[in-house]
This record gives C-alpha cells, structure tokens and sequence, in this order.
C-alpha cells in the first residue's frame, strides 16, 4: 500500500478531525482544529503551501502542514530574512506509528510542496517534552538549535547552498 496525500478543504475536515491523536498533547502539536483555521488564513493571504491529510490503504491517518513562514520574533538568527517553510501540526494516528509512515508522510509532503512552490529551507518547532519527536526528526534532516518559542525549541533542514 501507499500513502496518498490529498489537501485539507472544509469538505475532507471532518477526516482530519477523525485522525486519533488524543495521546498526543495540543501544546505538543497543534489540532486540526487549529490547522484548519491556519490553512484558511494562508488561503485568503494568498500564502503558499498546503495542509495535507495522509491516507494509506483509505484510512486516513496522519496530517501535516508545510507553508510559507511569517516572520515570528522568535525565528533562528539563521531564517531571518530569508524565505523558509514552516512545518506545522504533523500527526500519525496512534494506530499506525511505529511502521515507517511518518517519514514517508512528511517526505511525500516536502516533495509536493518544492515540486508545485520551490525549494526553501524547513523550520519546525518540537515541544522540549517530545524527544521522540526530536529524534524522529534529526533522523530526516533537521537538527536543533538551541532556539526556543517557549516550550518548543526550533529545529531545522537547512537548503545545501
């Protein structure tokens, strides 16, 4: 089987809400609740990128957004004053972590997003609780730097220049 990545609409809405995650704290990664609403900001600014929801075998089973970062004050000396990324609210649902989805989900999301708006560089933020998170992704590429926005230290996959 493969996984499938399709764009969060308000019609696919409630599959995102249907994605079991209740184990996974809100301040660790943010609702689809919320990402529905960041997705409809985005829209209407005319922003790039997309929230995606994941299915495999059609179940949906993970959602993950990659969008065009607004300068936050909190930002990376690094991502100052450059275009990047912003990877928000990835989530694999309980029942289907620990097979290698997550990876392939977020890779298949990063790949669609340089293919349709171009290469930049990935910045995301990892609750200083979730080590696992932090280590699922220093296994794809970002590292941590030491920069925090409150409980989430900013990790990031930087361009090769």
């Amino acid at each position: 089987m493969e996984i499938t990545l399709e764009q969060l609409t308000r019609e696919n809405y409630s599959h995102a809400l249907s994605i079991r995650r209740e184990d996974i704290p809100e301040a660790w990664v943010d609702s689809a609740a919320h990402l529905m609403e960041v997705t409809e900001y985005g829209l209407a600014h005319h922003l790039i990128g997309h929230t995606y929801l994941a299915r495999y075998g059609g179940e949906y089973v993970g959602i993950i957004m990659i969008g065009e970062a607004l300068s936050w004050d909190t930002d990376p000396a690094e991502m100052r004053g450059k275009p990047f990324y912003r990877v928000m609210g990835f989530v694999v649902d309980r029942e289907y972590r620990n097979r290698g989805l997550g990876g392939e989900i977020l890779e298949r999301a990063v790949e669609q997003v340089y293919a349709e708006f171009g290469r930049r560089s990935l910045a995301l933020g990892v609750h200083r609780d979730n080590r696992r998170a932090g280590r699922f992704y220093e296994r794809h590429g970002f590292r941590p730097t030491g920069v925090w926005e409150g409980n989430d230290e900013y990790y990031l996959r930087l361009l090769e220049d």
